[in-house]
């Protein structure tokens, strides 16, 4: 009766196979060139399979996938595989559902007048190369290409993860990029949310100068459209922008305000003010777990952003040949000096804002929060896209998460807040084979996490090792 029932479940998947096939779009030789298996169906058979669930990981299993989508997943010894199958042997290997990061950018510092260079060639292939298969955007300076990217990519004309593309910064009076426009009240920040949800931006992010009269009135209009609405905030606080219905907060404790004794209504402090004092605040303070609880039961996300606060630190991260040389000289010149600078502040709060910023994503997720992770390819340069969202999920594990908890907030947790949990975001049957294959077994060292070896978006297999080879000295141009 047991296999008469999973007889049943194949051929139900079959007609959605099939439908997916057809609809795939013709992929340009661009996007050809890095991919190394295409067939009807593949089998990855004898392979640890971590689910994303946060379950164990379950060894010498088989996962077919046909059709662009998830066929089945079970033991090697008795896996059902589909004649014609391209079988790969991926025994010392793991699998993990493709990442969906969620604090991402297609641009990247140039350190000149609070300037943004559009990485629109070099940011989708490292972001596939390291895992991402699906992004979100965290803010544009450039909507327009993030929305034409994401076409070229859908389309097949490019190679990329799957972006949601967030439209323009909503930011108030104060804003420091020279790329954003400012909002002058509540009107403006309705016609800006309205505008850009007709050109299909998919969320909006408030920035740090919003005011609350802003913030609240994106956020109405925002959930009018059925679109969420996520903040890096400063002159407001993480529990007033709760009360006013935000669905995500950006980087967690370590940019909230509400703390700093003398904080004034619609201000933004100093940002090194901020940061000195919550090197100080106590995490299992009264306060602080009463924001928690807040947050919790108002069902605001949080986006984990350890990676882009580490680059602050002396010597940290470990310096990776391979990230050094996806830059180009003078971004590989900047950012080195950067790191050096760091080294030679030794009364830095920063390390110590670090760890607080740890202790408190680990208390919110203990509270029943949603944690999620992100890369924010900005700050001093150092947590590039896909090697940073590599290095989050890292962090994470330093954190207090298990290595099962930190690959379940890079995926299925995303997943679901983007309410695409029954495509993406764990391994199972049906769903889109979104994968990663690593060498090795992250659910024991989770720095396996950097072995990428076979990167899968939609059946399709990337070469990892190609995509990222292919950006070599490009970062900081293109």
């Amino acid at each position: 009766m047991r296999k008469f029932v999973l007889g049943l479940c194949l051929l139900s998947l079959l007609p959605l196979a099939t439908a997916l096939t057809q609809s795939r779009p013709e992929l340009s030789r661009e996007t050809r060139e890095f991919i190394s298996v295409d067939a009807p169906a593949v089998a990855l058979a004898h392979v640890r399979v971590i689910d994303g669930t946060g379950g164990p990981a379950l060894a010498d299993q088989t996962v077919v996938i046909s059709g662009g989508r998830i066929l089945s997943v079970g033991p090697a010894a008795s896996a059902k595989i589909p004649e014609g199958a391209k079988v790969l042997d991926m025994a010392g290997r793991s699998v993990i559902p493709g990442l969906v990061i969620m604090h991402e950018h297609l641009f990247y510092p140039t350190g000149r007048l609070a300037l943004f260079n559009e990485m629109g060639w070099s940011f989708p292939r490292l972001y596939l190369g390291c895992g991402v298969t699906t992004m979100r955007t965290a803010g544009s300076v450039e909507p327009y290409t993030d929305l034409n990217i994401k076409k070229m990519i859908d389309s097949g004309r490019i190679p990329g993860p799957k972006v949601r593309v967030t439209g323009p910064y909503l930011d108030g009076r104060g804003a420091f990029a020279t790329q954003f426009r400012v909002l002058d009240g509540p009107d403006s920040a309705r016609r800006m949310v309205n505008q850009w949800a007709d050109e299909g931006v998919t969320s909006f992010k408030a920035y740090m100068y919003i005011s609350r009269a802003e913030l609240g009135a994106a956020i109405e209009e925002a959930h009018k459209r059925g679109i969420k609405v996520t903040g890096h905030l400063c002159a407001v606080g993480f529990r007033e922008a709760a009360a006013l219905g935000i669905d995500n907060l950006e980087h967690g404790i370590v940019v909230d305000t509400e703390f700093l004794p003398g904080k004034q209504p619609d201000v933004c402090p100093p940002q090194n003010e901020t940061v000195a004092h919550i090197a100080k605040l106590d995490i299992d303070s009264q306060p602080v777990r009463e924001m928690i609880r807040d947050l919790v039961a108002r069902k605001v996300a949080v986006t984990s952003t350890l990676a882009v606060f580490e680059a602050f630190l002396p010597d940290r991260p470990p310096l990776q040949q391979r990230v050094l040389e996806a830059m180009t000289a003078d971004a590989r010149t900047q950012y080195l000096t950067s790191r050096a600078r760091a080294a030679e502040r030794k009364d830095s709060p920063w390390a110590a804002a670090l760890k607080k910023e740890m202790q408190f994503e680990l208390a919110f997720v203990r509270a029943g929060g949603r944690l999620m992770a992100g890369t924010d390819p900005t700050g001093n340069g150092g947590a590039l896209a896909g090697f940073g969202s590599q290095r989050e999920v890292i962090l994470l594990v330093e954190a207090g998460f298990t290595p099962l908890e930190a690959i379940r907030i890079a995926t299925l947790n995303a997943a679901e807040y983007l309410g695409e949990s029954d495509s993406i975001g764990s391994i199972a049957p049906g769903k889109i084979a979104d994968l990663v294959v690593l060498r090795g077994d992250p659910s024991a060292n989770i720095n396996d996490i950097e072995k990428v070896e076979l990167v899968f978006k939609d059946g399709l297999g990337y070469d990892p090792a190609k995509l990222i080879d292919s950006v070599r000295g490009s970062v900081g141009w293109r």
